[in-house]
């Protein structure tokens, strides 16, 4: 097990592998905006005006005009988000935040006047200003802690950014998934009518019992309640989507472009996955500036734990014999109660805490990835294993049915069995299939936002 200090040392140069966000020229939201783009391809826009706004919103309705894929979904989530807009504006609030930290305290000016108990007496008159140099003294090192909360605060959102990103995928796998799922479910109510139809004539005929017709009222109740079912999630995805996107009105009326997608041609291997996790990981680069705040916090109250108050100024006073005193001033606290020490025990606890959980996060972001690369692993097999064994033989059986029923070898009731086994097959097959996509989502969420980073452009050699 290796020590906090070498666990923490080690964790911090493997999240420095993500880019510096606190630029001094750049507008602060540009590297959130860089970092989502650099995992999804796609940008993030900081609306601060009307017209932007507009301009985001005729993006959205350009796209909406088109059938509905998962990076067009996740494109308009990313304009048209209203949750996310609303977490865009952190960063601004501790850009405004670093701003203030890194100007001087307003000087303070303090006048007065004593009106004497006698008439022909002058009134005295005292006028004083004074600036805090303490403040002055510890402008540096709060700027860096400011500057250090400003860069949690980016990849706080980016972070934020990829999980509605994650989400918006999961969804529209969903739906898609829905639409193939219901249209089998309907393709057994079809065959079932079938069935019940026939049954129907043959009771009427009396070449059947009424429980032979009572148990194929049944099966045609419960084909219809599945469908019923399928069909009720879809809409309740469709309005999740529509939650996720922020859509409303007329804009509501989208539809999907497609089926889900078929199996990718290989899965990423589970060796560096872990550190590419690491790597990657936005609220775990977060909480690792969290950290670095508080170890420059925590500095800055110790640096400073003996001055409570430290201030220096002029006093001019005219007495009433309308002489002028003029001279310096200076204020000091004197630490002879309280020197600090809660306020530094106070930060050693908080650093305490911000390491155990910044190591809590790195072992569960690991162990998140192994268990979803060994579920998506297993779940590949699956779909394989439909799709190669278990659907061409419902296929295979359907046909020989076929061929016996065109032979008077088999009968009515055994060729709607057959088909009907065939389409439950050929559904669990797309539920296979959709869980892999969702879990591949999942996993992409877990490693930092994408599976295949793009290599760093190569710098010249010098």
């Amino acid at each position: 097990m290796k020590s906090t200090p070498a666990f923490i040392l080690g964790l911090g140069l493997s999240v420095l592998a993500c880019p510096m966000l606190v630029g001094a020229k750049d507008p602060p939201l540009r590297p959130v905006e860089k970092a989502v783009s650099d995992r999804t391809g796609i940008a993030v826009r900081w609306e601060q005006d009307a017209a932007a706004r507009e301009e985001s919103q005729a993006q959205v309705r350009a796209i909406l005009k088109k059938s509905l894929t998962v990076n067009s979904a996740v494109r308009i989530a990313l304009l048209n988000n209203r949750d996310l807009l609303a977490t865009l504006e952190e960063v601004g609030v501790s850009a405004a935040d670093l701003r203030e930290a890194g100007m001087w305290k307003n000087p303070s000016v303090d006048l007065s006047i004593r009106f004497p108990n006698r008439a022909a007496a002058v009134a005295d008159n005292e006028e004083s200003a004074a600036i805090d140099l303490l403040d002055l003294l510890m402008l540096p090192l709060r700027q860096r802690v400011a500057a250090d909360q400003l860069a949690a605060a980016q990849l706080r959102v980016a972070d934020e950014a990829l999980r509605l990103v994650a989400e918006v995928k999961a969804t529209v796998y969903g739906l898609e998934a829905d639409e193939t799922m219901l249209s089998l479910r309907k393709k057994i109510v079809e065959i079932n009518a079938a069935a019940l139809a026939l049954t129907q004539r043959q009771h009427e005929a009396g070449n059947t019992t009424d429980l032979a017709l009572a148990e194929q009222q049944a099966v045609y109740d419960t084909a219809r309640l599945k469908a019923a079912m399928v069909e009720n999630e879809q809409r309740e995805h469709r309005e999740k989507l529509n939650r996720l996107l922020s859509l409303w009105g007329d804009d509501i009326a989208w539809k999907l472009a497609g089926e889900l997608p078929s199996l990718p041609e290989k899965d990423v291997p589970l060796r560096g996955l872990e550190s590419l996790a690491v790597a990657q990981r936005l609220d775990l680069a977060a909480a690792h500036a969290g950290l670095t705040g508080i170890v420059r916090a925590l500095g800055l109250t110790k640096s400073y734990r003996y001055l409570g108050a430290l201030e220096f100024g002029v006093d001019s006073e005219r007495e009433p014999e309308l002489t002028r005193i003029t001279g310096p001033t200076l204020r000091l606290e004197v630490p002879l109660f309280n020197q600090g020490q809660a306020r530094v025990a106070k930060g050693e606890a908080e650093l305490r805490r911000a390491e155990r959980k910044l190591e809590a996060l790195a072992i569960d972001i690991r162990s998140e990835v192994r268990a979803l690369h060994d579920k998506l692993a297993a779940l590949r097999e699956t779909v394989h294993f439909y799709q190669d064994e278990v659907v061409p033989t419902r296929r295979a059986i359907t046909g020989e049915t076929v061929l016996r029923y065109n032979g008077m070898l088999a009968g009515n009731y055994d060729l709607f069995a057959t088909e009907s086994e065939q389409v439950e097959t050929e559904q669990k097959s797309i539920e296979a299939l959709r869980d892999y996509w969702l879990t591949r989502t999942e996993l992409e969420r877990a490693v930092g936002g994408n599976l295949h980073p793009r290599p760093a452009p190569a710098t010249a050699a010098k």
